[in-house]
């Protein structure tokens, strides 16, 4: 599908039913408890539930991008080597992260010149920076569960702030060709929900101010890794990236909107203490 064909309509009814937002709720809750609990257990229970959420979004966009089953799983054993490197148990080397970083571009190298798909080896780096990010949260000094908490929470606000302030406000939308239902409405129930949390675990958890004040601006990035992510769907004709998720779709689906804000959030820990200081 180019990218000037008009777009499918998308089939929004069934997601106003009643049982069908209470199951998205359902299942929003058993999400975040999930990730929470990784968090608080350590390193290790996130790094496992990092990788395995990591394998799930790679093999999600390679069926966005209709790849074949082989490629696919070439593709995933190519990724699963820099995640491999963010074991709890390697990073008694301290240049780990740099090391990664490298080996995540080094995987999509080896992918695009084995398949010849740009787009699948660019899915490498799409679906593993996040990860490397959200490590490097979780570990960066005392305070790493709160910065990682930080970073997934504010997307969570995100999202609960737009469908709420969307669904009661409405008005212009925001992107219509891509995405229908959000506005521009949402898009500032969004920032102000985030901006709120930010606040929130300023005065309660010690986040410092600087990454709280950031967190509007982060939600913003939230709102366009959501809209990149519909875009994908509707190049590629589909409603949902998945359907392992109940009433959300795929992993991709649910976690679009942390794939830009955990790479940033990461640049925000780790270098602006120095301006700071």
């Amino acid at each position: 599908m180019s990218d000037d064909t008009p777009f499918p309509p998308t089939p929004d009814a069934k997601l106003r039913t009643p049982s069908n937002l209470r199951l998205r709720m359902i299942a929003s809750v058993g999400m975040i408890a999930v990730a929470s609990v990784a968090l608080i257990i350590g390193d290790i229970a996130f790094w496992l539930l990092a990788i395995v959420i990591a394998l799930f979004m790679m093999a999600e966009w390679s069926d966005l991008h209709h790849v074949e089953p082989k490629t696919k799983r070439l593709a995933q054993m190519a990724l699963s080597v820099p995640l491999a490197t963010m074991a709890p148990a390697w990073l008694v080397i301290e240049p780990h992260d740099f090391f990664t970083l490298g080996l995540i571009g080094g995987a999509a190298f080896f992918v695009v010149i084995v398949t010849r798909l740009p787009r699948l080896a660019l899915g490498v780096v799409y679906c593993g920076l996040p990860v490397l990010a959200l490590v490097v949260l979780r570990r960066h000094d005392d305070h790493g569960l709160l910065y990682a908490f930080w970073a997934m929470a504010l997307v969570w606000a995100c999202d609960i702030g737009a469908f709420f302030a969307g669904r009661s406000i409405g008005g212009p939308k925001l992107a219509p060709r891509l995405s229908p239902n959000k506005t521009w409405a949402g898009l500032i129930g969004g920032m102000i929900a985030a901006g709120a949390l930010g606040l929130v675990l300023y005065d309660a958890a010690g986040l410092p101010l600087h990454l709280a004040l950031c967190s509007p601006v982060l939600a913003v990035l939230a709102q366009m890794g959501d809209l990149y992510e519909s875009w994908l769907k509707r190049r590629a004709g589909v409603k949902d990236s998945g359907n392992i998720l109940p009433g959300h779709g795929g992993v991709l689906d649910r976690l679009d909107g942390l794939v830009p804000v955990a790479p940033v959030a990461a640049l925000l820990v780790v270098t602006l203490p120095s301006l700071f200081a």
